[in-house]
């Protein structure tokens, strides 16, 4: 019974690690999606940024929806890992993980941790100022400045590089994450080999535009 018990258990926290990451994987196509229509279109950018901005459903009730599923996600990343780890004590006497499984599966802590950290610059590098513009200086809304505070970090190339490389990183993360969340979710059907193509496919083409949009703003401002 106990380990019937622990069994159900570690399979829901698998399941529940999987919805987190459908949920991130979904704002991160929306994410991508406004960005890129900066290199399109200054106007339409501060527009639809300006909206998201000071939209109520969006700003208190997303956000925090938001905020909740990348840390649950983490955790759960943190907390599943620990637990593979203890199931296994002992280490194999010989092990060829490259034989086994892909890089991006069997570093998945790695990316992930980059990831975070990532996430760290992004929240100073945006979210801070957002709140500080808004909620502690209390400054009078400006619909046209998005834009301009967007490519102002992408001046320096340091911060540029940092965000390439972590966009890759996220790549590698995502190459092995989609698939896995989609098993872990029981999508084992007819639909599952293109299912498995579309998360390749969203692993290389949304990191792929979050570096042209960072390189584009880099060398065209």
């Amino acid at each position: 019974m106990a380990q019937s018990a622990q069994l159900n258990a570690s399979i829901l926290k698998k399941v529940a690690m999987a919805l987190s990451g459908i949920f991130l994987i979904t704002f991160l196509a929306l994410h991508v999606s406004l960005n890129f229509i900066s290199i399109i279109s200054e106007d339409v950018f501060n527009e639809a940024s300006h909206f998201m901005g000071y939209n109520p459903l969006i700003q208190y009730v997303m956000q925090p929806v938001l905020a909740f599923g990348v840390i649950f996600h983490f955790v759960m990343g943190f907390v599943l890992t620990a637990q593979n780890s203890a199931a296994r004590p002992i280490a194999y006497a010989k092990y060829n993980g490259a034989a086994n499984a892909s890089w991006s599966s069997r570093n998945m802590i790695i990316s992930g941790l980059v990831i975070l950290a990532f996430l760290g610059l992004h929240f100073y590098d945006f979210w801070f100022p957002e709140v500080t513009y808004k909620y502690i200086a209390g400054t009078a809304p400006d619909a046209t400045r998005y834009y301009g505070e967007l490519v102002h970090k992408f001046h320096d190339p340091i911060r540029t590089g940092l965000y390439c490389v972590a966009f890759v990183l996220l790549g590698f993360h995502l190459w092995h994450g989609f698939a896995s969340s989609l098993q872990s979710v029981g999508m084992h059907n007819k639909y599952s080999r293109f299912l498995s193509k579309v998360g390749y496919w969203f692993a290389v083409v949304v990191p792929g535009l979050f570096i042209i949009i960072a390189l584009f703003h880099h060398f065209n401002n």
